[in-house]
């Protein structure tokens, strides 16, 4: 089983804003797919299904943004999943707006979802796709990636959603080499 997370924060108040591309992508992916994302449990409300002939758990980790690694470590411990069959999907502000960003590991860099996952499963040898939602010319950071899409960036992250969705798919059917080719960039 393939285990894709996507990140987020949990309630209406965060619903469009950049640090939630993941749960955005997640609740595409499952759109997609046909998987309805309603048990609740792993700290994460959860969906299982199928993409491209593999089960797949589609996860979006209930406990804030900073705690997302309490939810995963419950879901790597209880179905022990190795770390090439999982995949985290986040937003980047080192990245620009609507640019993906496919890698095999790497370290958390300065998103606190990514540290807490990696400081919980004690590992950061899995699978990441990350989202750019640019960076603040001015002002505090948690402002920013707590707020909406300008009016001119919605189009532009509603299509790296999209894509980061098919990148997944491609992971999934053709292998994570294929789907770095295909969406990097």
């Amino acid at each position: 089983m393939l285990v894709v997370v996507g990140l987020g924060n949990p309630g209406k108040q965060y619903e469009g804003t950049r640090h939630n591309v993941g749960f955005d992508t997640i609740d595409y992916l499952a759109y997609r797919n046909n998987i309805s994302i309603n048990k609740v449990k792993h700290k994460a409300v959860v969906g299982d299904g199928f993409i491209n002939n593999k089960k797949v758990m589609l996860v979006k980790p209930q406990t804030y943004m900073n705690l997302s690694g309490r939810s995963l470590l419950e879901i790597v411990n209880f179905y022990k999943i190795d770390m090439d069959e999982l995949i985290v999907i986040y937003d980047d502000i080192d990245t620009d707006v609507g640019k993906i960003r496919i890698r095999r590991k790497g370290s958390a860099g300065t998103h606190n979802g990514m540290k807490s996952i990696i400081y919980e499963i004690q590992s950061d040898q899995f699978p990441r796709i990350r989202i750019g939602i640019g960076k603040p010319t001015y002002g505090n950071l948690a402002d920013f990636v707590l707020g909406k899409f300008s009016k001119e960036e919605k189009e532009e992250i509603a299509l790296s959603i999209k894509r980061a969705a098919e990148a997944v798919e491609t992971f999934i059917k053709d292998g994570i080499d294929i789907a770095m080719n295909r969406y990097n960039g």
